[in-house]
């Protein structure tokens, strides 16, 4: 990404104002920022499904933001989104090995018993319907249909935000033993920078369009430089310390 803007007139909005950084290949990279700091426009833009107004976006060498959507073909499989709201992204009238099959063009029911098994659920979830599932399954479901045409990166889009803390730190166990398992690049986007660091190794924080604080997880989480950034922190709850609480809730 380099120099990247993006203005929307009507609303005279201006929502990215000069974002440049790298992700390099098998890196956990987290984007973290309050609601409105630009993270979901800078999405877009990485997925090829919005074009910036000025600025590059470059996918394994090739720039991605002028190609027109019928060149865009490889992107669409190297590059899959698993968003935050799972009931919202899979649709309710089609069975989990229909949902998973989709990005192939076909069934495939080895790749869907295949998948259903890295994402911890049993295989006869497969003739079942998204409503039949807790919204931790359905986000599993939602991961399984991502990593279907073998991407090289996953972008996951505030991917625990709706769920209880319980189901939050399997979610995110998950998605790091799938990182490993089938060498991905992975793009983590949320507001809670206790959550990237849980799973990433390299963040940039986001205030109103801009990228204020880019560096290594820990670095940024031990000695955050800019202001914002320790607001941030002092804001996020500690997961570990969510989960002792509930754990001791349950205990009494």
């Amino acid at each position: 990404m380099r120099d990247l803007e993006r203005r929307y007139t009507r609303r005279d909005v201006h929502a990215l104002r000069g974002v440049s950084f790298d992700v390099e290949a098998g890196q956990r990279f987290g984007i973290v920022g309050e609601s409105g700091s630009g993270k979901s426009t800078l999405v877009r833009l990485l997925a090829a499904l919005d074009k910036p107004t000025a600025g590059s976006v470059s996918f394994q060498g090739k720039r991605v933001d002028t190609l027109p959507e019928r060149k865009l073909g490889f992107l669409r499989s190297e590059l899959q989104i698993v968003f935050q709201d799972p009931m919202g992204s899979l649709d309710p009238r089609m069975r989990v090995r229909d949902i998973i099959s989709e990005p192939l063009g076909r069934r495939n029911p080895a790749r869907v018993s295949e998948l259903l098994q890295a994402v911890g659920l049993p295989e006869d979830a497969a003739g079942r319907y998204p409503h039949q599932f807790s919204g931790g399954q359905r986000q599993r479901i939602s991961i399984a249909r991502a990593l279907a045409p073998n991407p090289s990166v996953l972008i996951a889009d505030e991917p625990v935000s709706a769920l209880d803390v319980s189901v939050r730190k399997q979610i995110l166990d998950l998605l790091a033993s799938l990182v490993e398992l089938y060498s991905l690049t992975l793009i983590f986007v949320s507001h809670d920078l206790g959550v990237v660091r849980h799973v990433c190794d390299r963040v940039a924080v986001m205030r109103r369009g801009e990228i204020v604080e880019l560096g290594d997880v820990g670095q940024v989480y031990d000695a955050p430089e800019h202001e914002y950034t320790r607001e941030l922190l002092a804001a996020a709850p500690n997961l570990r310390a969510e989960l002792a609480k509930l754990r001791g809730g349950e205990d009494g």
